[in-house]
């Protein structure tokens, strides 16, 4: 059995939450500047978001949930995931973006994936309070998907990773098939195989015998 691991944002999604979310107050290139610093390992990723989740303080949860569902999967990748899945194998989705607007983009495309890892933007009275919750703020995704192995029964080097960014590079690193999607500089040289699509990713996954052509 294996397990892949996708990136959501840039990966799975060529759209940015944070950014979505930003429009709705006027912040868009602001969100859009640290997003791009953080992916290219200038500042640390946790500073970033909390900048980002900052930014958004006071936004209504009406206007919030509008964000989210404006968050698609990018072609093919439902097609993609639905594949592992039927092949028996176990996906997730290691996100620093928010649960809801991965839940809103799955469930527009009718599938779904065996765990996620995202975190959160709390409420109160109606509203974002500018801060960020959840496990992978502080938190990395090597760990993330170390605990995902041991919990699936199989060893890191029978996983893959697919991202793009610097909060990417832990679980690239540990990953057994470390896949770029459009990775940034900084991430690229940390990547054994570089794709620029979810056509080429089954590409690789069919080299790597991670899938196997339909009726094989």
């Amino acid at each position: 059995m294996t397990v892949v691991a996708f990136d959501f944002d840039g990966t799975l999604s060529d759209s940015e939450m944070t950014v979505l979310l930003g429009d709705r107050r006027d912040v868009a290139d602001e969100m859009a500047e640290i997003t791009e610093r953080s992916m290219n390992d200038e500042i640390d990723y946790a500073e970033s978001l909390r900048k980002r989740a900052a930014l958004l303080e006071s936004l209504p949860e009406a206007e919030a949930e509008a964000a989210f569902d404006q968050v698609e999967l990018r072609e093919g990748a439902a097609d993609l995931i639905a594949e592992l899945n039927d092949a028996g194998i176990t996906t997730a989705i290691l996100t620093g973006g928010f649960e809801r607007g991965v839940a809103a983009a799955l469930e527009r495309e009718d599938v779904a994936v065996d765990h996620i890892v995202s975190n959160r933007l709390p409420m109160q009275d109606g509203e974002l309070t500018g801060a960020v919750e959840g496990p992978l703020i502080e938190g990395t995704k090597d760990d993330a998907l170390e605990a995902l192995a041991d919990d699936v029964g199989v060893s890191l080097e029978d996983t893959v990773a697919v991202g793009d960014g610097a909060n990417d590079l832990p679980m690239l690193e540990v990953a057994g098939l470390a896949v770029g999607f459009e990775p940034k500089p900084a991430v690229e040289p940390h990547c054994d195989v570089v794709v620029t699509s979810m056509a080429e990713a089954r590409e690789v996954f069919l080299e790597e015998s991670v899938l196997s052509e339909r009726g094989e």
